[in-house]
C-alpha cells in the first residue's frame, strides 16, 4: 500500500479518451484520463459514474442540460442517465466506478476500451 501521485501518474500518458487504472478498493476502480473533445453519447445501466475533474473543465452533457465542471470539481452521473463528456481544451479527470463498467458503456464506438490498464 503506498500513496499515489495523481501529477505523477498523469506525466505517464499523452493519449486522449484512454482511462488509466491507478487504485482499486471495494470492486471500484479509480481511473484517471486525459481527455479533450467530444466522446460518445451512452448509457450506464447498472452503474453510476463519478467525474472529478483534476485540471480544465469538463462538461457533463445530459439530454436535458448540461454540467460546467472546473477544477476541483465532481459531477456523479446516475445510472440509466444518457450523456456525454465534453472538453474543449485538453482536461485531466479522475473517474470512480464498478469494475466492470466499460467506458462507452451500452454504445460500441472506436473510443471504446475493453482492456484498461495499470500505471
Amino acid at each position: 500500500m503506498s500513496k499515489i501521485n495523481l501529477a505523477e501518474k498523469f506525466a505517464l500518458f499523452s493519449e486522449q479518451w484512454q482511462p488509466k487504472i491507478v487504485g482499486e478498493l471495494n470492486g471500484q476502480l479509480v481511473k484517471i484520463a486525459k481527455v479533450q473533445g467530444e466522446f460518445v453519447w451512452h448509457v450506464h445501466e447498472n452503474e453510476d459514474e463519478l467525474f472529478l475533474v483534476v485540471r480544465g473543465s469538463l462538461t457533463i452533457r445530459l439530454r436535458d442540460r448540461d454540467v460546467e465542471l472546473h477544477e476541483g470539481e465532481f459531477f456523479i452521473v446516475p445510472r440509466g442517465v444518457e450523456h456525454q463528456p465534453a472538453a474543449e481544451r485538453e482536461a485531466w479527470i479522475l473517474l470512480f466506478e464498478p469494475a466492470t463498467t466499460l467506458n462507452t458503456g451500452n454504445t460500441q464506438s472506436e473510443r471504446t476500451v475493453e482492456r484498461l490498464e495499470r500505471i
